[in-house]
């Protein structure tokens, strides 16, 4: 389930007929075998960059009620260059405000508290922080801390940004599957500890050492951050290419106060749409 912030209205994700019986089917599960793995990720990425999957992207905006007015004008030559597309900055108005904590992306945001053995318990699931970040003294950086889920959806902007002024202090790139992170893989999977991804531990001006991690999922097989060392409040750090696809922001403990109305739903497993750099807290 998924409220609506801005209208209040509460809405069901649906699951796709085939991404059901993938995971619910025994021949399905057996094929995820082989769609998950970064062959047929690569292939996938492949066919979006060709000619021909042109034809898909009026029929996607159409099915998904993307407005792109939101986004600025250009040709696309194939639907990842459409995938990719930049929105204009007065769609996404950036918060000058030091105390105010703003989301990294479109997403659909669920809050977790993590408890004081660095673990997690995310749809139905304990993760071990250790196991996400493969890194057991960072890991313990954050007992007792925040966790913030970004996931987004095709229909999403997939850029994604810096919430503060910082530098980066380490990254780490680990290789992993491909599953979908769509609520049904959260069932027989541990989405998080399997899945490709890369996150950065950011030294942030207002909120601490803040980890942001990167989570690849079915059909993307690139994550694309930028190169650089230092960054600004609203700095663009990366994008996806075509898929669904999360983040993972990390907060030691009584750094942030998460805003109320996602705290409630999220204890109810109910996420919250949210835009870029609209206010989901503040710095406590």
């Amino acid at each position: 389930m998924i409220v609506n912030r801005r209208t209040g209205s509460l809405y069901e994700e649906k699951e796709t007929k085939l991404v059901s019986w993938l995971y619910h089917n025994i021949i399905g599960r057996f094929l995820l075998k082989i769609l998950t793995c970064k062959f047929i990720s690569n292939l996938g990425g492949l066919y979006m960059r060709s000619p021909l999957s042109k034809l898909k992207i009026k029929k996607f905006i159409r099915q998904n009620h993307i407005d792109m007015t939101e986004y600025e004008e250009q040709t696309y030559h194939n639907f990842d260059e459409f995938f990719i597309r930049k929105i204009k900055k007065e769609a996404r108005p950036i918060i000058n405000d030091d105390n105010i904590l703003m989301s990294p992306c479109d997403a659909k945001v669920l809050s977790y508290k993590i408890d004081s053995d660095a673990k997690i318990y995310i749809k139905g699931r304990y993760y071990s922080l250790a196991d996400l970040l493969k890194d057991t003294s960072l890991a313990q950086k954050y007992d007792d801390g925040i966790c913030l889920v970004f996931r987004l959806c095709v229909d999403d902007y997939h850029h994604y940004s810096y919430i503060d002024e910082g530098k980066i202090l380490a990254s780490k790139k680990i290789a992993g599957k491909f599953h979908t992170v769509r609520p049904i893989a959260f069932e027989r999977y541990p989405v998080f500890k399997e899945n490709k991804r890369e996150y950065s531990l950011l030294e942030t001006k207002n909120f601490g050492d803040v980890v942001q991690m990167e989570v690849g999922a079915m059909m993307v097989g690139r994550i694309c951050n930028h190169d650089v060392k230092d960054f600004s409040r609203g700095d663009e750090r990366g994008y996806f290419r075509f898929g669904g696809s999360t983040i993972v922001l990390l907060f030691e403990q009584n750094k942030i106060k998460v805003d109320d109305d996602i705290l409630i739903n999220s204890q109810k497993d109910i996420e919250t749409q949210v835009k870029m750099f609209e206010r989901i807290g503040g710095k406590k």
